[in-house]
C-alpha cells in the first residue's frame, strides 16, 4: 500500500478541522474598549453613574449602541430590554472582575469584525457571569478571553443567517480561560457551537448545539467535563485535539453527516473517558488518531456508516460494555496493527448463540474484514460497500481466514443488548429513504463498474 494513500483520510480530516481554527490571538490593544459617544448605548450613562458593587436595573425598551462595564456591577434587564449594537464592535464589553449580565436580548445587527472578536457579549475579566440572555445576529455569541471563573448559563445564541461558516464566529468561544462553567445554553446556526482553546478545568453541562459546523471545536485544553449535552446536525459533533483527561458522560452526538463528518473525534488526545453517551446517525461514530489510553464504556453507537475509525498511531484504548447497533461497518482500521481492546460489547450483527447462558456469545466477534481493511486504506472501495463482491469477499474470509490481514476481535461479546439506563434517549435517528440519494449512489456505482470494465485487459 502506498504510504500517502494509507493516511489520506486522516490528513484530510485534520486539514478540514485545522483550516478554520482560530489559532491567532489579538493583542490587548485590539480588544474593544469604551465606545465613542456616537456609538454608546443610553445604558452607558446608567453604568457610569453606578457605584462599584451595585445593581443596575435596565427597564424594558430598545437601546441602540454599545456598552462597556468597567467596574464590578450587576447589570440586570427587567422585562427583557433589547440592546442593539452599533455594528462597530462588541455590543456588551465586560472589562472588570465580578460583573453579572442578566436578562437581556442582544442584537449584533450582523456588524463588527471577526478579527476583533465582535460579540454579543465579550468578556475579558475574571469571575464574570452571563445569565438568561438571548443573542442574535452577532459574529460571536459570548466570547470569554482570559476570563477565569466565568459562567455562561441559560443563554440562547443564534448566528447571522445566510453567512457561510467561515464568515461567522463561535456560539461560545473560550480562550485561555480556566475554571469556566457553561450550563443550559442553546446554540444554533453559528460556525462552531463551543470553541474551547487553551482552557482547562471547565464544566460543560446541558447545552444544545445544532445546525452548525462543529458542535465542539477543542484543542490544548485539559481536565474538562462534558455532561448531558446534545451536539447535532453538524459536519462534526465534536473535534477534540491535542488535549488530555476529558470526561464525556450522557451526551448525545447525533445526525452529523457529510465529508469528514464524525460524532466524536479524538486526535492526539489521551486519557479520555467516554461513558453512557449516545452516538447515532453519524457518517463515522468515533474517530481515533494518535490517541492513547482512552476508555469507552456503556455507550450506544448506532446507525452510522462506520462505527469506529481507528488509526494504528493510537494505543492502549479500550471498549467495553458498549452497544453497537445497525452500523454498516463496525471498524475501519487504518494501518496494519492495533492493540485496542474490545471486551464484552454488544454487536447487533453478531448472531452466535449463548449455549451456556452466561450472557456472552460462545464465539468471538470479528470486527475486521478484508473488505473493511481495503475500505480503510483505499477510498474508492467505498463504492462497493454493499455490493455482492463485498459479501463474497467476507464469506471467503470466513472460509479461508488466512486472508484476514489484521484480525480484531471482541473475544467475549454480549449475547443481548445491555439496558444502559444512563444513556440519553434522543429522537429516532433512523433516516428515511432518500430517493435522490439512492439514485445518485446507483449512478456512481454504475459509473464505477463501467470504468472498471473499460480498463480490464
Amino acid at each position: 500500500m502506498i504510504p500517502w494513500r494509507r493516511h489520506m483520510l486522516g490528513f484530510l480530516i485534520a486539514l478540514a478541522l485545522a483550516g478554520q481554527a482560530d489559532m491567532s490571538t489579538p493583542a490587548a490593544s485590539m480588544i474593544d474598549g469604551r465606545p465613542s459617544a456616537r456609538e454608546a448605548s443610553p445604558v452607558q450613562r446608567l453604568v457610569d453613574a453606578a457605584a462599584p458593587g451595585s445593581t443596575v436595573e435596565v427597564p424594558a425598551g430598545r437601546y441602540v449602541g454599545d456598552v462597556v462595564v468597567d467596574k464590578p456591577l450587576r447589570l440586570v434587564g427587567r422585562g427583557r430590554p433589547t440592546l442593539v449594537g452599533s455594528t462597530a464592535g462588541s455590543v456588551v464589553r465586560v472589562r472588570a472582575a465580578g460583573v453579572v449580565i442578566e436578562g437581556f436580548d442582544i442584537d449584533g445587527r450582523g456588524g463588527g469584525d471577526l478579527g476583533r472578536d465582535a460579540s454579543g457579549i465579550h468578556v475579558a475579566a475574571h469571575d464574570a457571569a452571563v445569565r438568561d440572555c438571548r443573542i442574535v445576529n452577532s459574529l460571536f455569541g459570548v466570547y470569554l478571553r482570559e476570563a477565569d471563573g466565568a459562567i455562561v448559563e441559560r443563554t440562547s445564541i443564534r448566528g447571522i443567517p445566510g453567512k457561510d461558516p467561515g464568515e461567522k464566529g463561535s456560539g461560545i468561544h473560550v480562550w485561555n480561560t480556566n475554571g469556566f462553567r457553561l450550563i443550559g445554553n442553546t446554540i444554533i446556526d453559528v460556525r462552531d457551537g463551543l470553541y474551547i482553546q487553551s482552557s482547562s478545568g471547565g464544566f460543560i453541562s446541558k447545552n444544545t448545539a445544532r445546525d452548525l459546523r462543529y458542535g465542539i471545536h477543542y484543542m490544548f485544553s485539559d481536565d474538562n467535563v462534558f455532561e448531558d449535552n446534545v451536539f447535532e446536525n453538524g459536519a462534526a459533533g465534536s473535534a477534540l485535539m491535542y488535549s488530555r483527561r476529558m470526561t464525556f458522560r450522557r451526551n448525545a452526538f447525533l445526525h452529523n453527516r457529510g465529508f469528514a463528518s464524525v460524532g466524536l473525534l479524538l486526535k492526539a488526545c489521551d486519557d479520555v473517558v467516554a461513558e453512557d453517551n449516545l452516538i447515532a446517525d453519524n457518517a463515522r461514530g468515533i474517530f481515533i488518531e494518535g490517541s492513547y489510553r482512552n476508555h469507552f464504556r456503556r455507550n450506544i453507537i448506532a446507525e452510522s456508516d462506520t462505527a469506529i475509525v481507528l488509526y494504528d498511531s493510537s494505543g492502549g484504548n479500550t471498549f467495553e460494555e458498549n452497544s453497537f447497533v445497525a452500523n454498516l461497518t463496525p471498524l475501519s482500521l487504518v494501518g496494519r496493527r492495533t492493540d485496542t481492546v474490545f471486551d464484552g460489547n454488544y454487536w447487533s450483527d453478531h448472531h452466535e448463540p449463548d449455549l451456556d447462558g452466561d450472557g456472552r456469545s460462545d464465539r468471538p466477534y470479528r470486527l475486521s474484514s478484508v473488505f473493511d481493511h481495503l475500505r480503510s486504506n483505499l477510498t474508492a472501495a467505498d463504492l462497493f460497500t454493499q455490493s455482492f463482491a463485498a459479501t463474497a469477499l467476507g464469506a471467503a474470509e470466513r472460509t479461508f481466514p488466512v486472508l484476514d490481514a489484521v484480525p480484531v476481535l471482541d473475544r467475549a461479546p454480549l449475547a443481548h443488548p445491555p439496558a444502559l439506563p444512563a444513556v440519553p434517549r434522543g429522537g429516532s435517528s433512523r433516516r428515511g429513504a432518500n430517493t435522490a440519494g439512492l439514485a445518485t449512489a446507483a449512478a456512481m456505482l454504475a459509473f464505477g463498474l463501467g470504468a472498471i470494465a473499460r480498463v480490464r485487459p
